[in-house]
């Protein structure tokens, strides 16, 4: 029963969306903070509450995982405070081994890695098999991120009505998708960002939708992230 619910709001949420008070665009433009793309690649910029795994040689003191503070530093013995929000794991390791080059070692060896990304997470719900949060462990498509999910729910699936919802310039933006136009190669499989919500409409829900018509789109949304 709770599942159904789930997948009902769902549908009632693409549907309000889709009204032409909060109109969907045919694509999306990538997310305000485009470069802090996967914790892998190599623009990748580290941010608040990410966490980092350092690995200085000859210091296992400094050999440590961390994580990056609410105004984007982290603590370090013998170095203090460092900026790592904004920085790439390379530039943070070239920082912190410039400042134990200056006082400590002559030719210090940092190596940064990102362990754990807070922001490289996205939600995936609707009509899937395992609606959930996920981690981005690289570049993701939507055919990727809905497989995260365990892919399209047999039973009540639209796979042709596929939303990514995404922040772009400090606003809401939204954009339909059809699977089955994707998997045949007959469409672009769009890149999914940390922060995006992918919904899976369901089939046959037409009816459902219109008696929300007068819903409220803070309630639906609600509905859709707490269904009980």
């Amino acid at each position: 029963m709770r599942r159904r619910s789930s997948s009902l709001a769902a549908a009632a949420f693409l549907a309000l969306v889709a009204s032409p008070a909060l109109a969907a665009t045919s694509t999306l433009p990538p997310p305000d903070a485009v470069a802090r793309v996967t914790p892998g690649a190599t623009e990748y910029r580290i941010g608040p509450a990410d966490q980092l795994d350092i690995n200085v040689s000859q210091l296992p003191e400094l050999t440590k995982v961390v994580e990056v503070g609410p105004g984007g530093k982290i603590l370090l013995p013998l170095v203090g405070q460092v900026q790592a929000s904004g920085r790439t794991p390379v530039e943070l390791s070239d920082d912190i081994a410039a400042a134990l080059k200056k006082k400590y070692m002559k030719d210090p060896i940092v190596v940064v890695s990102v362990k754990e990304a807070q922001g490289d997470k996205i939600t995936v719900d609707g009509a899937v098999t395992k609606p959930g949060v996920y981690p981005l462990a690289g570049p993701t498509t939507l055919l990727q991120a809905v497989a995260l999910a365990q892919g399209p729910d047999p039973k009540l699936a639209n796979p042709k009505r596929v939303a990514i919802f995404r922040t772009v310039g400090g606003q809401r933006r939204s954009a339909f998708y059809d699977l089955t136009q994707i998997r045949t190669g007959r469409a672009e499989d769009p890149a999914i960002y940390g922060n995006d919500i992918v919904v899976v409409d369901t089939s046959g829900a037409k009816s459902f939708m219109q008696n929300f018509q007068g819903g409220s789109f803070i309630g639906l949304l609600g509905m859709l992230v707490h269904p009980w």
